[in-house]
């Protein structure tokens, strides 16, 4: 599976901010590439320049203290990038970060931390000698699910297409997949949009931009893919 340079930088930074001792672990698009590899997957999955985290603490971070933690543990591992916050997290809300690079001023790619929400399952991943503390996937699909059972799925068609490359690696325990959606204070929707408007799924699908040459997928074949994977969950037609 090919990694591209910035996605080999935003796992050098989740690398240096595990060593760190951050109480963070991430999650996200980042994390199921990493499953997919681990998997054996070769086939050329979407880019992105998103890191997705959790932060735990006792307390409630400030504004100060988490620029200066992130910004301190790249300067430890040699990373020239500068770490600024650009919206602060509250309720419901996550603390958006910009990474740019030192000499130039350009963002590079984004983190969106999440602060002390339910506590997931996570575990240890190594990518190329690269190590991060990381959802487990079942916490990550339960997301994914969540968003494709309402109409969010049409601004975050990337969920969708997440879910057609976790199908290839790995079939869940659903139970347990809407158990951990219920624990994280999430009820799923009707599946509306998922089931009656395909066309405009499709839409927003076409519309989604693939970075660089990477494959995109026949839509008909990524939703029929998702629609089998995720049946037992879906809805019975009366």
């Amino acid at each position: 599976m090919k990694i591209t340079p910035v996605e080999r930088m935003m796992f050098n930074v989740m690398k240096a901010i595990y060593e760190s001792g951050i109480p963070m672990s991430f999650k996200g698009s980042m994390v199921l590439k990493a499953c997919l590899m681990e998997a054996g997957f070769t086939d050329e999955t979407r880019h992105t320049v998103d890191i997705d985290a959790n932060w735990y603490s006792t307390g409630w971070p400030s504004k100060e203290q988490m620029e200066e933690s992130i910004q301190n543990a790249l300067r430890s591992n040699g990373i020239n990038l500068n770490v600024k916050l650009y919206r602060m997290y509250g309720e419901s809300r996550s603390a958006g970060f910009e990474l740019s690079d030192s000499s130039s001023g350009e963002v590079l790619f984004t983190m969106d931390i999440d602060v002390n929400r339910p506590v997931v399952e996570t575990r240890i991943y190594e990518i190329d000698k690269i190590q991060f503390r990381g959802s487990g996937i079942l916490p990550m699909i339960s997301d994914k699910l969540f968003v494709l059972s309402g109409d969010k799925i049409f601004r975050r068609i990337k969920d969708l297409l997440d879910l057609y490359y976790a199908a290839q690696i790995y079939t869940p325990d659903w139970q347990e997949v809407l158990r951990i959606m219920k624990a994280n204070g999430k009820t799923p929707g009707s599946f509306d949009a998922f089931l009656n408007k395909k066309d405009e799924l499709r839409h927003a699908y076409d519309k989604f931009r693939f970075e660089g040459d990477v494959y995109r997928p026949e839509f008909d074949n990524v939703y029929q893919t998702v629609f089998d994977y995720i049946a037992t969950v879906l809805p019975r037609a009366n």
